[in-house]
């Protein structure tokens, strides 16, 4: 086992804000788009012949190549790890406003590109040349139906921090300075809003009813902001000619949205399986009713302890069992110094891992060793390898899309469940049972509800022209009641979790969740039953953005766009519910 460093090494990206490095890499970005503009930006040729197509497509990918996101993710991560960094903050604004000028320059290419005509796409596609592009070839022509002329573009961009960025974010400051007082302490209210499941019940719905109180007081302000940034969207889409409010996030996840509607039906069609979990827990909580409150709530808590290094010792033959490749990018990522693991003063909250171009894979983390913290733990590095096995890609195909990078964390935190379940003492396996099971009906079906809320919210706001606080609240409690099923009592502060639900922003993403959790699962059982199937895996894992998601996860033997994919996946969780059912008859708790 290496040695371990458990705080990031930022020595990795630069010594210091004043590194002479980083204004050395930001000039170099800029100077490679000003230079790629003025080859090409008033230039045709390129756009009627293989040979002159191909050489700026190569152009392109060299232009890729010098990534300006080092700087930025530098001082973001400072940010993260010491939110009191003033300098950091200073430098992040700043590289932002600077880079975003330059990017600009170069959104002509993609706009050119589509604008081909259409029997040279034909001809582009076919050729032998160009097969190395094809597959982003493809994605620009079927984006471009959507494209601006290049000035239009580039005021859609421009405009966005006024007509999006700035209400988000001032809801969000509004928020970020209501305080809640709970037994004596002042916290913050996305301090409160974590605790909640910790509670006991009174506790829980004491607490959710004094957060609610404080959300109340910024709901007017947040009515306005969620009509706001939907009717610009409405407007956006408008212009581009996307005939449904979640078309757009599908088509830029590289979703068929015929398969993603066809999810979104299936799950929403077997609510009764949620439904019958919240039944069960509701006994398990010994309550006659359940509130909103009560969703998330722990039955108990594995008294199982996992410092750190038992988590690495845990991890890392579970990993090794699936590839060697990956036990070494672990141990990488824990000498050099990548993973930053406890939770301090000023650090930022949650987990992420974050990755780009010639830029060192990081996995923040809050560990609290026990087995949660492992689960976290091997979430973010499925996120990590997987980013790191997309690297073997060329540049315009080492990204991937939010839907996919969902299916490789949550497989690998299967696998570790599956790995440590048995270990556990029957009290224990109920209660960590219980727990996979809330996050499954969490991530597939509370993700489903909310879409399903998020497209009535903006065919409303369309029809309509708004929505009040009061109306947006009952669309809420409407679609969380129907996946939360007749063991709940809702009540009308309860709708007032739009105004913190920040996934209503970032429009109809929460689909990403549920899409990959139930790849996850199938190819987790397939995984289960044949060991060899470790190499499909990695064959997943190092395609990046090379292929649609559908065609990926086809080459190894998963049919998304089968229409019994994805009720065969949720009948498993029903199976799940059955053995938890089981073993609470069994199991004194």
């Amino acid at each position: 086992m290496p040695k371990i460093k458990t705080k990031w090494d930022l020595n990795l990206f630069y010594k210091s804000a004043s590194d002479p490095q980083i204004r050395k890499d930001v000039e170099k970005t800029k100077k490679a788009s000003l230079d790629f503009e003025k080859k090409y930006v008033k230039k045709d040729d390129y756009l009627k012949t293989e040979d002159k197509l191909l050489k700026a497509l190569q152009d392109y990918e060299e232009l890729l190549l010098v990534d300006g996101s080092k700087p930025i993710l530098y001082f973001h991560y400072r940010k993260d790890i010491n939110g009191k960094d003033l300098e950091a903050e200073s430098n992040l604004n700043k590289l932002i406003n600077e880079l975003t000028e330059y990017e600009n320059k170069t959104l002509f290419f993609g706009i050119k590109l589509g604008k081909i005509e259409k029997k040279l796409q034909e001809k582009f596609l076919k050729s032998k040349k160009l097969a190395k592009y094809r597959y982003l070839l493809e994605k620009t022509f079927e984006t471009s139906k959507y494209d601006l002329t290049e000035p239009e573009e580039k005021i859609m961009n421009l405009k966005s921090l006024t007509s999006y960025g700035l209400w988000v974010n001032g809801v969000e400051k509004s928020i970020s300075k209501k305080t809640v007082k709970f037994k004596g302490k002042t916290m913050s209210v996305g301090e409160a809003q974590n605790k909640i499941s910790s509670l006991n019940t009174k506790d829980r719905r004491t607490l959710h009813k004094d957060i609610a109180e404080k959300l109340e007081l910024v709901s007017d302000f947040a009515e306005s902001e969620l009509n706001a940034v939907v009717l610009n969207k409405k407007i956006s889409d408008e212009l581009r000619g996307f005939k449904n409010p979640y078309s757009a996030t599908i088509l830029g996840y590289e979703n068929n949205e015929k398969s993603i509607i066809s999810l979104v039906n299936t799950v929403t069609d077997n609510f009764k399986i949620s439904n019958r979990f919240y039944a069960l827990k509701k006994k398990l909580l010994k309550l006659k009713t359940l509130e909103y409150s009560d969703r998330a709530a722990k039955i108990g808590n594995t008294k199982k302890k996992i410092s750190f290094d038992d988590a690495v010792k845990t991890l890392r033959p579970i990993l090794k069992e699936v590839d060697s490749e990956y036990v070494e990018i672990l141990d990488r990522m824990l000498s050099k110094g990548q993973i930053d693991v406890y939770p301090r003063l000023g650090k930022t909250g949650g987990a992420y891992a974050s990755s780009s171009t010639n830029v060192p894979t990081v996995v923040l983390l809050n560990q609290t060793d026990d087995f949660n913290s492992l689960l976290t733990f091997a979430h973010e590095m499925g996120h990590a390898i997987h980013s790191e096995l997309s690297k073997s890609q060329p540049v315009i195909y080492d990204g991937y899309t939010t839907p996919v990078a969902e299916t490789a964390s949550t497989f690998f935190e299967q696998l570790v469940f599956g790995a440590i379940f048995e270990t556990l003492s029957d009290k224990e396996k109920v209660i960590a049972l219980h727990d996979k099971i809330q996050n499954d009906v969490q991530t597939i079906f509370r993700q489903i509800a909310a879409f399903n809320f998020e497209t009535e919210l903006h065919n409303g706001i369309r029809a309509k022209g708004s929505l009040s606080a009061d109306e947006i609240g009952e669309l809420h409690n409407k679609h969380m009641k129907a996946y939360l099923g007749k063991s709940f009592k809702m009540q009308k502060i309860d709708g007032l979790a739009f105004v913190t639900w920040s996934h209503f922003r970032r429009f109809f993403y929460v689909y990403a969740y549920a899409y990959g959790q139930i790849i996850s699962r199938a190819m987790n059982d397939k995984f289960k039953e044949d060991k060899s199937f470790g190499k499909q895996i990695k064959q997943f894992l190092s395609a990046g953005g090379s292929k649609s998601p559908d065609n990926i996860f086809k080459e190894i033997g998963i049919d998304t766009r089968s229409p019994d994919f994805f009720k065969k996946a949720l009948l498993s969780i029903e199976d799940d519910i059955k053995k938890l059912e089981q073993l609470v008859k069994s199991t004194k708790i």
